[in-house]
């Protein structure tokens, strides 16, 4: 008989296909966000700021695929780079995963409803402005967003 597991439970984050990946991503967008990093102390802060390719509404890139060639600083995740990117939400299920951690309840893999991730309060949707909206980049400093960091990772 089969393993009745669902995927992230058997295989590794290494394993998993692509499209296993993918799903993984429960559409909160806070990756999606502007961050600042303290000069001084190495602080990464993120703020309401979104990425320019950020639909705010939907909390999913315009462009997924390209994003790279319009947005040239974007960090693609990978199984390899989890480690270095500590400031990843304590939410996210990639980090969760990686961290030997199980996926909330409210993720949409475990519901098979996308829009748990909005009811459970555990995404942006509806909270950030574009970049575009900005004059100059260092104006992001005044969006800070430090209620978007709270571990909601078990609710």
């Amino acid at each position: 008989m089969a393993d009745q597991k669902p995927f992230w439970e058997r295989k590794s984050l290494a394993e998993m296909t692509r499209v296993e990946w993918e799903s993984l991503c429960d559409g909160c967008g806070l990756c999606c966000l502007v961050r600042l990093e303290d000069e001084a102390t190495g602080e990464v802060m993120p703020t309401r700021v979104h990425c320019r390719l950020f639909d705010s509404q939907a909390c999913r890139c315009t462009d997924y695929d390209h994003r790279k060639h319009y947005v040239p600083d974007c960090i693609k995740l990978t199984p390899h780079n989890i480690d270095a990117l500590d400031w990843m939400p304590k939410s996210c299920a990639y980090r969760r995963l990686h961290e030997g951690k199980t996926l909330p309840r409210w993720h949409p893999l475990i519901t098979g409803d996308p829009e748990s991730v909005h009811r459970a309060g555990v995404s942006v949707r509806g909270q950030t402005i574009s970049e575009m909206a900005l004059e100059d980049p260092e104006d992001a400093v005044e969006f800070e967003a430090p209620e978007l960091l709270i571990d909601r990772s078990d609710d």
